[in-house]
């Protein structure tokens, strides 16, 4: 072939054998009868098995990557719900918790009230409810303030009491407060009588063992361990029948004439929160001669001095005249 001739001829492919017409019929033919073949009789059944066969594991690899990514997210979706679980059970656990202490706590004021409420049903006189707001800012006394003063009536020298006992008597008294000195006061003196023998004394605070001690009792004077002591009444102060402490330790081996009796108190300054302040009971005795009216008694060193001579009047009582014991001499505070 010259050099520059262009060659015009078909390739041989298409030279040779039939038309590309009779080619497509043929093949097109074959084709519908495999896919009838195929229908009827299921012929590529097992190359389909097999090339499945094949191809998993190829197809497990190429989805590996997706199904990782997937489970990533489905992982951190739980993580957050997990924890959004936790922070809601722990919400609700501490609202149960609140609501627990609440009601247990609501129980116990309930029952302090009832008993409160029954204390002053058996009470003759006058009781006006208070609440403990806070102990008194001084270390060397034992205080505490409530939330009546002398608006609502509250009388210096008045009792104060709880649903166990006396806790103690009101000293200082301001428009909307008053100040009440504990019985545990080392300035306090409360006389009182016991209740299994009728032996009458006083008791005197010791507030650094937030203990009481009745003082001025003879060595061998039957007083036991346990033994109840409740207010006398003569002080002109407390009504009689006031629990207010019990017999905790007795030492008769004393270098003096007189045992050592140390005492528990029965009202607990430290936890109490509701009170009853009632009114002295010399406001309802008669007036000694020369006294226009019922007086108040005294409290802190004075009382306390009148207060252990009418205790050792009573321990020599046997050997003198019962009008020559002291009374319990009473004035109004100012």
């Amino acid at each position: 072939m010259p050099l520059g001739t262009l060659d015009r001829t078909p390739p041989p492919f298409f030279r040779q054998g039939p038309s590309a017409l009779t080619r497509l019929v043929v093949f097109a033919s074959l084709s519908v009868f495999l896919m009838a073949a195929d229908t009827r009789l299921g012929l590529t059944g097992p190359l389909r098995t097999a090339a499945a066969v094949v191809l998993h594991p190829i197809e497990r690899l190429l989805l590996a990557p997706v199904r990782g990514l997937l489970s990533a997210g489905l992982y951190v979706d739980g993580i957050a719900e997990a924890q959004s679980q936790v922070n809601r059970a722990r919400a609700e656990l501490t609202r149960q918790a609140e609501r627990s202490l609440q009601a247990g706590e609501l129980l116990q004021e309930n029952a302090r009230l009832r008993a409160l409420l029954e204390l002053r049903e058996r009470l003759s006189l006058r009781a006006r409810a208070a609440e403990v707001l806070y102990d008194a800012p001084d270390p060397y006394t034992r205080k505490i303030i409530i939330d009546r003063g002398s608006s609502h009536g509250i009388l210096p020298g008045s009792p104060v009491v709880d649903e166990d006992g006396v806790l103690g008597q009101v000293t200082r008294v301001y428009p909307m407060t008053a100040e009440v000195t504990l019985a545990i006061d080392e300035d306090a003196a409360i006389p009182v009588h016991n209740l299994r023998t009728g032996q009458r004394g006083v008791v005197f605070g010791s507030p650094s063992s937030a203990s009481m001690e009745l003082r001025f009792v003879a060595a061998n004077a039957d007083v036991q361990v346990g033994d109840l002591l409740q207010t006398s009444g003569l002080d002109g102060v407390y009504p009689p029948g006031l629990a207010v402490a019990r017999v905790s330790r007795l030492d008769r081996r004393t270098q003096s004439d007189f045992a050592k009796i140390m005492l528990q108190p029965l009202a607990s300054p430290d936890h109490v929160r509701h009170v009853l302040v009632l009114e002295p009971i010399g406001l309802h005795q008669p007036a000694r001669p020369g006294e226009n009216e019922p007086s108040l008694p005294v409290h802190g060193k004075e009382a306390r001095e009148r207060a252990s001579a009418a205790s050792a009047a009573s321990t020599a009582g046997s050997a003198r005249p019962a009008a020559s014991a002291p009374p319990a001499p009473a004035r109004r505070t100012p």
